[in-house]
């Protein structure tokens, strides 16, 4: 019950109390062995993959209970999807070994790149990816960490259509790093997280055009100094689950579709991403520090 009372008692002060944990359930660790956990999806066959930025995506499958290496080097992933086609689409990111790209990972194992450019100049380090209705992928493009030469002096959310053009989305952003898109796919949330305390960390929305343009950048919420969102997914009924803060702070937060902080749920790490997964999709897998953890919740994709 430590979870479910937990979330009670972390609250935001004025925040309309809920709750989103099962009853009964526990945030319960999966998998503790990697170096530092990101970007969990649910695949076509059941499995939960995650990157271990150590350098290689994982696999949870939850009949067995078993973690085991799926693509080993990963290119330092991040953020993973999975397409309609059932293909891992995947951000890889600077440093030793990374690829700097978009890449998918074909259902026989094959590794091809979908962008890794822009204008003729490399990516800083692709971090986070959704998909919208029509198969176009968005993506960020940030810089933390690596020590490769940027080529690029900005730091941008990308498109990148079915014919593999790729486009700049956004521009007002100082540091984009997790992003999803709306139930109802009209809204393109995102998250700016500067590292330094006193850069952007905002939670912003984005009207999303059918076009995959956006309209202007409205902030939903501001974690000011403490730390913002590293990753995010969003519920079906329009609540936006996403890791951020550290320490004490540090958890699942819950935020209505205008961006009001509804609840809380603490992680024993610090958080990095998560998603729906399970048979209903309640089930949340949340990636922190360097394992993997999942609570029963009562709100599902």
């Amino acid at each position: 019950m430590f979870a479910a009372i937990a979330f009670a008692l972390l609250l935001a002060p004025g925040a309309e109390e809920k709750s989103f944990v099962a009853d009964g359930a526990k945030l319960e660790k999966l998998w503790s062995e990697g170096e530092f956990t990101e970007g969990p999806v649910e695949g076509p066959d059941g499995c939960v993959y995650f990157s271990d930025i150590g350098n290689r995506v994982m696999k949870f499958d939850p009949k067995t209970g078993k973690t085991t290496a799926f693509r080993d080097p990963g290119g330092r992933t991040n953020g993973l999807k999975f397409d309609a086609k059932g293909r891992l689409i995947a951000c890889e990111g600077a440093n030793t070994g990374g690829g700097r790209r978009i890449s998918v990972t074909e259902k026989d194992g094959t590794v091809k790149s979908l962008a890794d450019k822009f204008e003729g100049m490399k990516f800083n380090s692709p971090n986070d990816l959704t998909l919208d209705s029509k198969g176009r992928i968005y993506f960020s493009d940030p810089r933390y960490v690596g020590d490769e030469k940027r080529e690029l002096d900005h730091e941008s959310v990308y498109r990148i259509d079915a014919d593999g053009k790729v486009t700049r989305v956004i521009k007002d952003v100082m540091r984009p790093n997790g992003l999803v898109i709306s139930p109802d796919g009209k809204t393109l949330y995102v998250s700016d997280f500067a590292s330094d305390p006193k850069g952007s960390r905002a939670l912003v929305a984005y009207p999303l055009k059918d076009d995959g343009t956006v309209g202007a950048r409205k902030v939903l919420h501001d974690f000011g100094k403490e730390r913002g969102i590293d990753g995010m997914t969003v519920a079906s009924d329009g609540t936006i689950v996403a890791t951020a803060g550290s320490k004490a702070a540090g958890g699942v937060y819950f935020f209505s579709a205008e961006g009001k902080k509804v609840a809380f749920l603490p992680t024993p790490e610090d958080p990095n991403n998560c998603c729906f997964a399970g048979k209903d999709k309640k089930t949340l897998y949340v990636t922190a520090g360097k394992s993997l953890y999942r609570v029963e919740l009562t709100i599902g994709k």
